[in-house]
């Protein structure tokens, strides 16, 4: 009988030393990352996080055609493209990405998905890229010397504007509509299936012969002419570029709005280097 009590106590001993070791095991062993149980756009993303909405963020990013793998850590490499994609649509320049930064970003990829599908549902996994659509027939123009918008999305150049400004709104009403995509519209023929912001500057100018290849947005900043132009003026910085021509404005921020990279109001333009083709 002792030496079974003995025993017992021997037991319990034991069972007692292994549940503290198992409490101290998991008081101390390191925790999986709370954002890997998260889901992309339920918290604000900043340099330094890791976690499966990172991984998201991530996947976004390359789809809208930025260079960057996605291995769940917010590193240099996704801060650059998130300030790239947030000075784009417009947004707060911070490398924060917000909750409304995230369900921009969800617009933007679901306006890209249906473009290039016509419509259909989008896939997060954007369809095989499709051609350009065909030329569209030159709208009649518009009286005065200011340009409008149809109820399309597509400028009609003003009656009174020279030939190469009416080039250029009919270049630009090729892509109006086309899908965005960092680094689209960049190569030497200007054909593309998507176009960042200084793809379209660039495909726009090129259809007045004002621009003999494409430019990166801070090229821009040092083309044609300084200042305001009368017809054409060209805003641009290292993160983003855009123009207005002939009263409207031409720019990928706010497509997502109007599905046209025709815009009837202006933005800010404080930050932006001015410049514009001669005579125009």
């Amino acid at each position: 009988m002792i030496a079974r009590r003995a025993w017992d106590a021997r037991s319990t001993k034991i069972v007692m030393i292994g549940v503290i070791a198992l409490l101290a095991m998991a008081t101390f062993a390191p925790t999986v990352h709370a954002g890997k149980a998260m889901q992309f756009g339920q918290r604000t993303l900043r340099p330094g996080m890791k976690g499966g909405d990172v991984q998201t963020l991530q996947e976004n990013l390359a789809r809208l055609g930025f260079n960057i793998s996605a291995d769940g850590q917010y590193g240099p490499a996704t801060l650059a493209a998130v300030k790239s994609f947030q000075k784009t649509e417009d947004l707060k320049v911070n490398g924060l990405l917000t909750r409304h930064d995230a369900a921009v970003m969800r617009k933007v990829l679901v306006a890209n998905a249906a473009e290039l599908t016509g419509g259909a549902e989008a896939n997060p996994a954007l369809p095989p890229p499709v051609q350009p659509p065909a030329n569209p027939n030159p709208p009649a123009t518009a009286p005065g010397d200011k340009a409008t918008i149809n109820g399309d999305g597509m400028a009609v150049a003003p009656a009174s504007a020279p030939q190469a400004v009416k080039d250029v709104i009919a270049a630009g009403n090729k892509i109006a509509k086309l899908p965005y995509r960092y680094g689209g519209g960049h190569n030497a023929s200007f054909q593309d299936t998507a176009y960042d912001c200084s793809g379209s500057v660039s495909f726009a100018l090129h259809g007045a012969n004002l621009i003999d290849s494409p430019l990166p947005s801070g090229d821009l900043e040092s083309w044609g002419q300084g200042g305001t132009g009368s017809w054409v003026t060209v805003y641009a910085n290292e993160g983003h570029a855009f123009m207005t021509v002939a009263g409207l404005r031409f720019d990928t921020s706010g497509r997502t709005d109007s599905g046209s990279r025709w815009q009837k109001d202006m933005r800010e333009t404080g930050d932006y280097v001015a410049r514009h083709p001669a005579n125009l």
